[in-house]
Parts: C-alpha cells; structure tokens; sequence
C-alpha cells in the first residue's frame, strides 16, 4: 500500500521532482523554448487527455486514460486535477493548482501539488486555434506533453505536433503514447 502511494505521488504533471529539474538547463546554448503568444483561460480550461509524453519518474506507471481537468478559482489561480489508470486497473488522482506567471500571454504557468514542493513550469508552446490540442513543455526541455481535447488525434496531426516540438529542440524520440482506452 505505502508503495503505491509512494508511487502515485509522482503520477501529476508537476511535482517537486519536476520543479527541481526545470531549475537546471543543459541546453543553454540552445534558444529558449518559445510559447503561444496568448492564451485565453476560459477557452483553456476543461478536460484535456494526454496522448503523448516524455517518461518520468514521478508519473510512473500512470500511462492510462490520462487525464487533466483546469477550472480558474476565485483567486485567480488555475485548479488542477490529473487523473489516470495504473495497468492494475487502479485509478489514480491528485489535485493541485497553477499560477499564472506571464499575465501578458497566460502561457507560462508554474503549477504545484504540494505545499512543500516546489512549483513546476507549465510552458504551453502550441495551441490549436480552437483549442482542440495543446502541447505543454518546460523551459530546460526535460519534460513534453502532447494534449488533445479527445481521446485520440489524427495521426497526422500528431506528427505535425511533433515536428514543431522537434523544432523547438525537444528530443522527440524521448514521446512515450498514452493509451487511452476510455470510449
């Protein structure tokens, strides 16, 4: 049981493990990561479903019908709630919140789980025009997310995701595909 939750501490987008590796960036000689120009919150929130990501190990072995749901609280702030299957079947959920860091584009987010983490980048660097995708990076290019407001995308679209990521210069071999078996 303790390993589990041990485990599933790490399931969210963003936590102290993610925070702390934004901190770094081994690719200062590359140009900086570059986001949408803006983005309008009440269009953003919602659902989101994960299709694509970089591994890491605070989200573990939560590579199931993955999920992310925004709302804006009453602060301002952005409420975050990921969610997603663990093979077993188990379904697994944290909530947390984003603060907007950039007001001029609302791209740049830092969210954070825990009191005592730190908050991690929440840099949106792609968008659909009617925000039917999103692709969510940080600065130090560590960590990538491919979002679709569906379950599944085009494979085509997909691919054109991947190639701005690409060009951007995020190592796009390190795209691990989410199964998402919800209907």
């Amino acid at each position: 049981m303790k390993s589990g939750l041990f485990a599933f501490l790490g399931f969210a987008f963003f936590t102290s493990a993610f925070a702390a590796g934004s901190a770094s960036n081994p690719g200062a000689d590359l140009p900086s990561v570059q986001t949408v120009d803006y983005v309008d919150l009440t269009r953003y929130v919602g659902k989101w479903y994960q299709i694509a990501f970089f591994p890491t190990r605070f989200q573990g072995s939560c590579t199931i019908d993955t999920t992310a749901t925004y709302g804006i609280m009453d602060d301002g702030r952005v409420s975050v709630f990921n969610e997603c299957k663990k093979p077993s079947g188990k379904t697994k959920s944290i909530s947390g919140s984003a603060k907007i860091v950039d007001r001029d584009s609302n791209a740049k987010l830092k969210v954070k789980f825990f009191w005592f983490a730190p908050a991690g980048d929440y840099w949106i660097i792609d968008l659909g025009s009617n925000y039917e995708y999103a692709v969510v990076g940080s600065p130090d290019r560590k960590y990538l997310w491919i979002l679709s407001r569906t379950p599944q995308i085009t494979n085509s679209l997909y691919q054109d995701l991947v190639k701005r990521a690409s060009s951007q210069y995020f190592d796009v071999n390190n795209l691990q595909l989410t199964s998402q078996l919800l209907p």
